[in-house]
């Protein structure tokens, strides 16, 4: 992941601890509505099997903005976009 868009950018990587609470993050506040499992809940489910079909850019938006209308919040205010595409590598790869 290192040689990724935002790396180009002169962006410093996500240092290992700032991965770790990533992490945290995504199994406390993510699985609070995609199940702690990600298999779902009040969300849909976010794992490898369910994101198979859809774009990898959405997703880093949607993370980043959330679905108006629906209780997926924005998460810009405390994630930059390197953080979220990083998360959502993690989704697709079931690597949590």
């Amino acid at each position: 992941m290192g040689a990724g868009p935002a790396a180009m950018a002169g962006e410093a990587p996500i240092d290992d601890e700032r991965k770790a609470h990533l992490r945290h993050l995504v199994k406390q506040d993510c699985g609070s509505c995609h199940g702690l499992t990600m298999r779902g809940g009040l969300g849909p489910p976010i794992t490898p099997e369910a994101l198979a079909q859809r774009d990898r850019e959405t997703m880093v938006y949607t993370v980043l903005y959330g679905r108006p209308g629906t209780p997926m919040p924005p998460w810009s205010s405390i994630l930059t976009e390197q953080e979220a595409r990083w998360i959502v590598d993690l989704l697709y790869e079931g690597d949590l």
